[in-house]
């Protein structure tokens, strides 16, 4: 495995961005392999050229990496880098993924079923119960909730999945040692003891402008859809739904009032083709094809499954699997398969169809 400063160096390169550096890693697999590179042979690669191989062989900043490493080691935040069996899932899908991401908690599996909420800073009461309500449903039936932990929208959809007892994800738009605003150092906390705080920017990066609009497309990246809950025209939110417009997700928006500048972005988005939504049931609609039967309905919701019942859950689809197939995919015994699923099918998790296929609900 790569060491994690030539991961960190290579994302610290002057003008090499994510595109860039992935592409030097197409090329030469590890972050090492570039560094050491002839600088021709860096110059000769189309979209390199000289001025770039001479940033890559003239860094130098390696007492820099050291010295963040071991903040980050103290401050119990991991370096994941791009090639790590801990990369998000579904992030890795975007052609500007970032090469290294710093994460404070732990991602999971079933976090590449996500849905971020995003919306303005300053809020309506109307926008305050459609934000609660829409991220306490989704969460409940399952839904990673991703934002930015800002102000508003954001702070309110983390905050309701949380006491919800799901899983939220806050990306930030500074360093992870930076939380931002100042007042959610609190919901930080709880983000990372209950799901993750993730941010592209290395330790110490303060919350410039020009960040916000950069971090959007991670937001959207590690999701399924983008819902927004209330926008004004020039709402940073909107940033994050043209995101995900690019990297083919779903785009979700909660009609407001025609009066309301509060609602203008979101209408807009609607008038645009956005899908309206008015409960969870709009979103999981929309997302059915992709979900695999993963999320279950709200009746569903509460039943708390155990390890080999989500174990079989994650490989059924809605396309009938054999039994024998199941049994193989699952490592476990044929016949205790069919008991499992014969708890899954009282729960109304699983159907059965015709010669000993299952299918989830």
């Amino acid at each position: 495995m790569s060491d994690p400063k030539f991961w960190i160096a290579l994302s610290d390169v002057p003008d090499i961005g994510p595109v860039t550096a992935r592409k030097l890693l197409a090329i030469y697999k590890k972050p090492e392999a570039v560094f050491k590179a002839p600088y021709k042979e860096l110059a000769n690669i189309r979209g390199i050229g000289p001025a770039k191989a001479k940033n890559i062989k003239g860094y130098s900043e390696w007492g820099k990496i050291d010295a963040q490493l071991k903040k980050l080691d103290a401050n119990g935040i991991k370096t994941v880098s791009f090639s790590n069996k801990d990369y998000p899932e579904m992030l890795k899908n975007i052609e500007d993924a970032p090469i290294v991401l710093y994460i404070k908690g732990i991602i999971q599996k079933e976090d590449r079923y996500a849905v971020a909420i995003v919306g303005s800073r300053k809020y309506s009461s109307y926008g305050k119960l459609a934000a609660e309500k829409l991220s306490s449903e989704l969460s409940s039936m399952g839904f990673t909730i991703v934002s930015g932990m800002a102000r508003g929208i954001d702070t309110l959809a983390h905050t309701a999945a949380i006491n919800s007892g799901g899983r939220s994800i806050a990306v930030l738009g500074s360093g992870i040692d930076v939380p931002y605003p100042p007042e959610n150092r609190g919901l930080m906390e709880k983000l990372a003891a209950s799901g993750c705080v993730i941010s592209e920017f290395p330790p110490g990066t303060l919350p410039e402008r020009e960040n916000f609009p950069k971090r959007n497309r991670i937001i959207s990246g590690l999701s399924l859809g983008v819902l927004v809950v209330e926008a004004t025209a020039d709402s940073g939110s909107l940033i994050t739904a043209s995101c995900a417009l690019e990297q083919g997700k779903e785009v979700f928006a909660v009609p407001g009032n025609i009066n309301s500048v509060n609602s203008k972005g979101t209408n807009d988005l609607i008038k645009k083709g956005a899908k309206l939504v008015q409960s969870a049931e709009d979103v999981i609609e929309e997302l059915a094809p992709i979900l695999k039967g993963y999320i279950r309905t709200r009746e569903k919701a509460n039943i708390e499954l155990s390890v080999e019942e989500k174990r079989l859950c994650d490989i059924m689809t809605a396309e009938p699997k054999h039994v024998d197939m199941l049994s193989r995919e699952s490592k476990m015994p044929a016949q205790k398969v069919l008991g499992i699923l014969l708890s899954l099918e009282l729960n109304g998790i699983a159907k059965q169809a015709e010669g000993k296929k299952f299918f989830l609900a």
